[in-house]
Order: structure tokens, then sequence, then C-alpha cells
């Protein structure tokens, strides 16, 4: 049915739309490109750390061991310098990581939406509190290839602990009887083996996932051919009002040209295909310049207006269509027409003086 064809979107979206959608801060980002990319930087960064974090963590204990041992009662003043003690730990060895992962989270999203940052994004929105919108969301396609991922990321994740907790049950055991500082290399280094193969399951899921939302994102964008039509027409502007404008500005033109045929010196035809008005002014104009010109059914017009005003009308065809196809309204004629209208124009003189 046409009615149905129209309202169905099968076109991609255009320029103006996309720029629309991102003004309002609908842009496309995969959540599960920026969760791995955070997840691997961070204990990346932790394994780089480790040594400096391992280090600060003694000191602190030592510190904070030795001064509460000092302590036989505690006052105001004491409690606020073990609480100092522990906030530095803790900004020391945390805080870094914290940082990190806010930086890699934010980088991750800011190259996926060209680092957009919209106000109407955040807004309050009234519709999202309508719990028919809401349950209908519970069902949606999209719901459920979140659903879908999520098992598939506890399935990737219990799979992966249980294969690398059984290849080092043996060694594990054998922590107990290592340096503290040994054992917790190791342990590191066991955490990092379990955290780069689970960077690598989840990062064939969120290619995947990329693409996806890249189609999900592309599908909801797309136009209708009467959206389309509609766009073109707020910014290009009504192509039937458009072509009207146009034909009454020409209109008026003509008649403003038309209007100025009584004030010409001669009109060259050819006799009725090509018509040019022309007046010679030598005091405004160094060669006669033209007033009026036409082809066809305007030239017999200008031709008409012509004879009725009394203006001469030479019949002179290769004259005619020179003019005609080298001068515009209101300019000179070219050089090479100089001898052709001077001799029209002194012929034309003569007539009127004769006819005085």
């Amino acid at each position: 049915m046409p009615g149905g064809d129209a309202g169905e979107k099968t076109e991609k979206a255009t320029p103006k739309k996309r720029r629309d959608q991102r003004k309002e801060g609908n842009v496309f980002q995969s959540k599960d490109v920026v969760t791995v990319v955070s997840l691997f930087g961070s204990f990346y960064m932790l394994k780089l750390l480790f040594p400096k974090i391992y280090e600060t963590v003694r000191a602190f204990m030592i510190d904070f061991i030795g001064y509460a041992g000092t302590v036989t009662s505690t006052s105001q003043g004491q409690i606020n310098e073990m609480a100092r003690m522990v906030v530095m730990a803790v900004v020391q060895t945390i805080l870094p990581l914290l940082l990190i992962s806010v930086v890699l989270a934010v980088v991750a999203t800011g190259v996926q939406t060209k680092f957009l940052v919209s106000r109407k994004s955040v807004r309050p929105q009234l519709k999202r509190l309508n719990p028919i919108s809401g349950i209908k969301k519970l069902f949606s396609l999209q719901n459920m290839i979140e659903l879908i991922k999520s098992i598939l990321k506890i399935i990737i994740l219990i799979a992966v602990i249980y294969n690398i907790v059984i290849d080092d049950m043996v060694r594990v055991v054998r922590t107990m009887d290592m340096d503290i500082t040994m054992s917790g290399i190791f342990m590191l280094d066991m955490v990092m083996k379990l955290v780069i193969r689970i960077c690598m399951a989840f990062l064939v899921i969120a290619a995947l996932d990329f693409m996806y939302q890249w189609w999900e994102y592309e599908r909801k964008l797309k136009m209708s051919k009467q959206e389309v039509k509609e766009e073109f027409k707020q910014t290009e502007g009504n192509p039937e009002i458009k072509n009207r404008i146009r034909n009454i500005q020409v209109q008026r033109a003509r008649e403003r040209m038309m209007q100025s045929v009584p004030g010409a010196d001669v009109v060259i035809r050819n006799p009725t295909h090509f018509a040019v008005a022309l007046k010679y002014d030598a005091d405004r104009y160094g060669a006669p310049i033209v007033l009026a010109k036409g082809q066809d059914e305007l030239a017999l017009r200008i031709v008409r207006v012509a004879e009725e005003s009394g203006v001469a009308v030479i019949e002179n065809p290769p004259l005619a269509r020179g003019i005609y196809a080298s001068t515009n309204l209101s300019q000179e004629i070219p050089q090479e027409y100089y001898g052709a209208v001077a001799e029209v124009l002194v012929y034309v003189y003569k007539m009127n003086n004769k006819m005085e």
C-alpha cells in the first residue's frame, strides 16, 4: 500500500538528522568497549604500580602499628593523626588506580562519541517515569541482547577462573611457605593471567557488541521517504513555492524591462526570433546599452511596445542575434558591434529628423 511504503523507514539518515541527534546526546557507543579498556588498563597499571603499592602499605603498617603501640590513652588529636595516616595510605595506593580507571573510561567513551558533551541527554524526562514504557522496555530486543551478554560473561568468567585455579592449585597452596613479597607477586601474576584471559574473551564480546550497537544505532536513525521530503522542504524550501517565487521574480523583471522599452533609441530585431532595445547616452555611457532583450514571444512583445511608443524598429538579424547572445541587460554593447550600431543610430537619427 502507498501509505505503508511512505511510513516505512528505509532511507539512511540525512546529515541534518545526524547533527540533530548528536545535539540531543543520541550518539553511538558500546559500553562493553569501555568496560574492557577500563578493566585491562586498570589491572595492567596495578601490575606496574604493585611494588610501589607494596612499599606504601608496608611502611604504613609499620608506622601505624608503631604509633598505636605508643598510645596509652586516645585523645581527639591522636585519633585525627591515625585517621590522617589511613587517608594518606589510601590516597597513595588506591587513588592512582581510580584516576587511571576514570581516565580510561572517559577516553574510551570520548573516542566513540567524539567527546560529545550534551546537556539535553542528562535532563530529566517525564516519559522515563511512564510505567507502561518501562514494562515495554523490559521485553525489548535491546534488553534481551543485554541479558544474553550478561549470561555469556558470567559463563566465561566462571570457566576462566575454574581453569586457572585448577592449573595453579598446587602453587597456590605453596604460597603459604613463601615470603610475603614473593607470595604477593605470585598472586598478582595469577590475577593478571586471569584478567588477560577474561579481557581477551570480553574483547570478542565487545567487538560483537560494537558492531551490534552500530547496526542498531543506524537502524533507529533511518527515515521514511516522507520524512526525507519534509526535511528537504524545511532546509531547502518547498520546491513548488521556490519555483513560484522564481517565476514571480522573472515576471517582475520582465515588466520592469518592458517599461524601459519606450525610452530606447532603437530596437533591432531578427525579425521574429530576437529583439534588443538599445539606448545611447553620451553623458552617462561610453557606448550604447541594452535596455531590453528577448527571444520569440518576448521579442515580439518588445517590438510591439516599441512600435506603440514610437521607437524605431530596425531589422538586422546578425546584429540582433550577436548583441542578444553577448550582452546582458544594462550592459554596454561589445566593441565589435560599435560600427554596426553606430550606422543604425545615425540612420534612426536622420529618419527622426526628416519626420520632424
